[in-house]
């Protein structure tokens, strides 16, 4: 089952303003120039190194990344004479970059800092080492300019195994999700689950900032999920490991007996297995969801009990057993 492929979103640039916004306190960053040109773009999801720019060479100059200073690049810097480090930082600039970065919280030099503003282009600087910095940068970077998209349904944490719950509205989600969550299990996100490709096996949801912790009960209203159980049921954000869907159960509705032929449901170009459940009165839908976790815990450590009774099986048919009286 795949999702409509217009609802993904994928950003190709961010700008400055919004990278700074988003990491200022986590990569300790402060700005000390260019403030008029936050709003420049970063175009690809990497940093560069200008270690060769500054020598002269500008042959494969990454000009769309952000600039990364670090301690052997602005060593060289003081050391050239000021009018060198103005042809050099001007050369730089022409080539519209979005930004510079200095790490080590090492001073910037004063041609730096009057050209960089001259032109519009933010200087930021950071305490952490080049090293640290790029690490941590990336990560982040990466996860900006991640393919996204918004599922309807209830994201649920049940024992380490993240179980996105969807189905028509009304078909009993919420309740469901309420009940599992007495189970000891964690809420991640209800009615909205907003989806990041990590990597090319990993989907991550999360819920809206705004309504983490809070779910619609149909009858109750809007309930205080930490109030009510405690705030080890709530989870900022978990992997998307199985996708469990309710459908209304009708006569004749075709159901999975046996469970060898594994589903699965496509978020965001990854395939996810998927559970189909059919509601109706007297199934206890938590405790199904649950069990469907289970199963997958155990798949994902190499136990499939529907592979082994079938194995079983057929050895004994091959053996020429009948059946047991």
């Amino acid at each position: 089952m795949a999702l409509n492929p217009n609802k993904i979103k994928v950003s190709e640039e961010i700008s400055v303003r919004e990278f700074y916004d988003f990491f200022k306190d986590i990569l300790q960053l402060e700005i000390l120039a260019g403030s008029d040109g936050l709003d420049k773009m970063i175009l690809e999801p990497s940093l560069n190194r200008p270690a060769l720019a500054i020598t002269g060479y500008f042959k494969n100059f990454a000009s769309k990344r952000l600039q990364l200073f670090g301690a052997g690049e602005m060593a060289y810097m003081r050391d050239l004479p000021e009018e060198s480090q103005l042809r050099v930082m001007r050369e730089i600039i022409a080539h519209e970059i979005p930004c510079v970065i200095i790490s080590r919280n090492l001073p910037p030099t004063p041609a730096m800092v009057q050209l960089l503003t001259e032109a519009k282009i933010p200087l930021l600087r950071t305490k952490m080492k080049s090293k640290e910095f790029s690490a941590e940068m990336l990560v982040r970077l990466d996860r900006l300019f991640a393919p996204r998209m918004s599922i309807h349904g209830t994201l649920m944490d049940i024992k380490g195994i993240g179980t996105l719950i969807r189905g028509d509205s009304g078909i009993g989600k919420s309740e469901c999700a309420l009940a599992l969550i007495d189970h000891g299990h964690s809420l991640v996100a209800d009615d909205h689950v907003y989806c990041v490709k990590v990597n090319d096996q990993k989907v991550l949801g999360r819920g809206n900032e705004l309504n983490r912790g809070y779910m619609e009960c149909r009858g109750i209203g809007i309930i205080n999920v930490a109030e009510l159980f405690g705030i080890r049921c709530v989870r900022r954000e978990k992997s998307i490991d199985i996708v469990v869907t309710f459908i209304e159960w009708t006569p004749g509705v075709v159901e999975d007996r046996t469970g060898l032929e594994v589903e699965h449901f496509d978020i965001l170009g990854i395939p996810i297995p998927h559970f189909i459940i059919p509601v109706r009165p007297g199934r206890d839908m938590a405790r199904l969801v649950e069990v469907a976790a289970m199963v997958q815990a155990l798949r994902q450590m190499g136990h499939d009990g529907a592979k082994a009774f079938n194995d079983r099986l057929i050895a004994h048919m091959t053996k020429g057993g009948g059946a047991e009286k």
